[in-house]
């Protein structure tokens, strides 16, 4: 008997590998020999590795997604007085790994196992299974591994990209191998053979996760560069979850209202009727205990911002966002840079921090 568990995020993988085994019986997974199992009748498990195959030597089973390798709960005190020993059932896992275990010879020429699971807990059956068969988990691939399938999928169908536009492939199209395969597949359709695919390619086709959006937005901010920001936003697809927002029209909206106040950097300086606003609201108390400082907004602006003044002689930068891209511009790149490497397995989130403090706290 072959047995397999397979489990992990990396879907286009996994599912390769089972492909393969499936691959290896031909016409058998045509016929009734072929035998799927999911969280509705995987009840039947043990009765299905009963019934011997017709017609041919062995029988192909494959249990997706049922549910048996999730973490139980465990029984409280109560439930358990609830219930007589002999009440007690074995729990479905346990039951298949004893069936197994006792049945193996028997079953080891008769049938193959492969469970396809996304959730895995190392119960009875994962032992026995990483006892007598293969336990393989296919998590997620690192960049370089991405750049080198990306690379090795255009050679086979004759088409260049290079290391630095299959790192923007993956920045854009995210680490699921079956993602970027779709959008190298649409990419590989528009050049042809023998052509090369460049950033440019990558703008035009493919379809960006909203990380690299946003990245491509803040980017653009940061650089001043109003008009191509604009148009990022202008081209977000509505979301799909919520109400329907198809008729929303976003030029009919008021998103922006100007108080009629400057950035103060006093208190005392702040209109009367904005004060009794945030009077009422306790902000004065606030920045008496406030360890950094206080900013306070009223409408769509800040109208009041105030630092202790020892943090501000140590060097510490206490600002809105948007003050932030205009003085700050090479520590916003800094941290948007992390934030984007860090989503692709490039560099730990710990380590990209400590590097960038240790370059503007060095200055």
């Amino acid at each position: 008997m072959a047995i397999y568990l397979f489990y992990g995020e990396e879907t286009y993988l996994l599912e390769t590998r089972v492909k393969k085994i499936k691959k290896e019986y031909q016409q058998l997974i045509l016929g009734i020999n072929f035998i799927q199992i999911d969280d509705t009748n995987v009840e039947e498990l043990i009765a299905d590795l009963e019934t011997p195959a017709f017609g041919f030597d062995k029988k192909l089973i494959i249990a997706k997604n049922t549910g048996i390798f999730k973490k139980e709960k465990k029984t409280t005190k109560s439930d358990s007085k609830k219930k007589k020993a002999d009440d007690i059932k074995l729990p479905l896992n346990e039951k298949i790994a004893k069936y197994i275990q006792e049945n193996l010879q028997e079953l080891k020429n008769t049938v193959d196992l492969i469970f396809v699971e996304q959730e895995v807990d190392k119960n009875a059956l994962y032992q026995t299974i990483e006892k007598v068969g293969e336990v393989k988990e296919f998590a997620l691939l690192k960049l370089p591994d991405l750049i080198a399938n990306i690379k090795k999928i255009a050679v086979a169908y004759k088409v260049n990209i290079d290391d630095v536009t299959a790192k923007y492939l993956v920045e854009c199209c995210g680490t699921s191998m079956q993602d970027l395969i779709n959008e190298l597949r649409k990419l590989i359709e528009y050049k042809g053979e023998n052509s090369n695919i460049t950033k440019q390619d990558i703008d035009l086709l493919c379809t960006k996760q909203i990380q690299a959006v946003i990245f491509d937005l803040t980017d653009n901010l940061g650089k001043k560069e109003i008009s191509k920001a604009l148009e990022v936003y202008n081209n977000l697809e509505m979301p799909t979850w919520g109400p329907d927002l198809s008729e929303l029209n976003m030029d009919e909206i008021a998103t922006y209202v100007k108080p009629k106040s400057k950035l103060n950097s006093s208190w005392d300086d702040v209109p009367e009727d904005i004060k009794n606003t945030f009077d009422k609201l306790g902000i004065p108390e606030a920045e008496k205990t406030s360890l950094a400082g206080v900013g306070a907004q009223y409408d769509s602006e800040v109208v009041y911002h105030s630092m202790k003044e020892e943090l501000i002689k140590q060097g510490v930068i206490y600002t809105d966002m948007e003050t932030a891209v205009r003085e700050y511009p090479e520590i916003v790149k800094s941290l948007i840079d992390l934030d984007a490497n860090y989503k692709i397995g490039l560099i730990s989130l710990e380590i990209g921090l400590e590097a960038i403090l240790c370059r503007y706290c060095s200055k």
